[in-house]
């Protein structure tokens, strides 16, 4: 259940009141601006902010829509009109998606310790042939943030946030792969290092890879916005790339013939994690609200779309030549 409270000039009380018809609410006159209380299901809030934000000016500084959630709601009357409600699948307000990414846009200390930290742990895993220790590295890497981030700017059009979250993503994979290959370096200077099991297979490409790569990023992104914890739904995108990022740093310093098939597979990874997660984007039908952003948006997607699915091909054709 959420609760909608809608400030609105008297110029626009009309408009607002017809946009609401069919729908429980209360109404109350503060001046010169009525105020609406709406409580609706989870499900029909986004189609209700959609109806309202259509008929409220917002130039103006007292319009305002805003939206919380109840601890509990006690009322007859509601509890009549919530049972004579049409039940539809609950789809999240654009406005809330943009609130809970706009930190995966930014890279800061935290996760770039968070990551490089488990990319070590993985590191560890890999010359101990520990798959123990690779899986709980996952735990602690934020890489579906950006991942995230980019598919949910993209659907939207804003071009300048999806790159920033591009640049986020390239950074702490590359901190991972700078801090193994220093790592190994120092290592091998006092122990000897060979491959192991859990590094040979991270060595072999496969097309395979790419499109298990696919299917995780599909599947990550979707549960993280049905509410999945962030860790829990990254353990998945985080299982795809930074072991393969820290091998690409071991096989660096003890085997640079295979720096290239491990690069491969990382680029493979990768692009198949961002058209799995805009798969799921599109599914979970995120656009803008207004008509000009939405045909921005479809554009931008396009593009994005076409040069993502083009890499793809790319990628898996030169796999494919390796493999054979």
């Amino acid at each position: 259940m959420k609760k909608i409270v809608v400030h609105v000039r008297k110029d626009g009380y009309e408009k607002v009141k017809e946009a609401l018809e069919g729908v429980h609410y209360t109404e109350i006159l503060l001046q010169d601006v009525y105020v609406f209380t709406i409580y609706a299901p989870d499900e029909h809030l986004d189609d209700l902010i959609e109806k309202i934000q259509n008929v409220l000016d917002l130039r103006y500084n007292e319009n305002l829509i805003e939206v919380s959630t109840p601890e509990f709601v006690i009322s007859s009357r509601l509890k009549r009109a919530v049972k004579n409600i049409e039940k539809k699948e609950e789809k999240t307000p654009v406005e809330k998606l943009l609130d809970s990414i706009r930190p995966y846009g930014e890279l800061d200390l935290e996760k770039l310790a968070l990551t490089t930290i488990a990319g070590l742990i993985a590191l560890s895993g890999l010359l101990l042939n520990n798959p123990v220790i690779i899986i709980g590295a996952m735990l602690l890497s934020p890489i579906i943030g950006p991942i995230y981030g980019f598919s949910i700017y993209a659907a939207l059009g804003m071009v300048r946030e999806s790159l920033r979250c591009l640049g986020v993503l390239a950074a702490l994979l590359l901190s991972v792969f700078a801090l193994s290959a220093v790592a190994a370096f120092l290592i091998n200077l006092v122990i000897p290092l060979t491959l192991t099991a859990e590094i040979a297979s991270r060595v072999v490409v496969n097309p395979i890879y790419t499109l298990m790569a696919v299917l995780l990023g599909f599947a990550a992104v979707l549960a993280f916005n049905r509410g999945t914890s962030e860790v829990i739904a990254g353990v998945a995108i985080a299982a795809a790339i930074i072991p393969p990022m820290a091998v690409m740093g071991i096989v660096l310093v003890i085997q640079p013939p295979s720096l290239i098939a491990s690069a491969l597979l990382v680029g493979g990874q990768v692009v198949g994690l961002i058209v799995g997660a805009l798969l799921a984007v599109a599914m979970l039908k995120v656009r803008p609200r207004s008509s000009r952003d939405r045909a921005i948006a479809q554009r931008y997607m396009k593009r994005s779309a076409a040069l993502i699915v083009l890499l793809f091909a790319l990628l898996l054709w030169i796999t494919l030549i390796m493999v054979e």
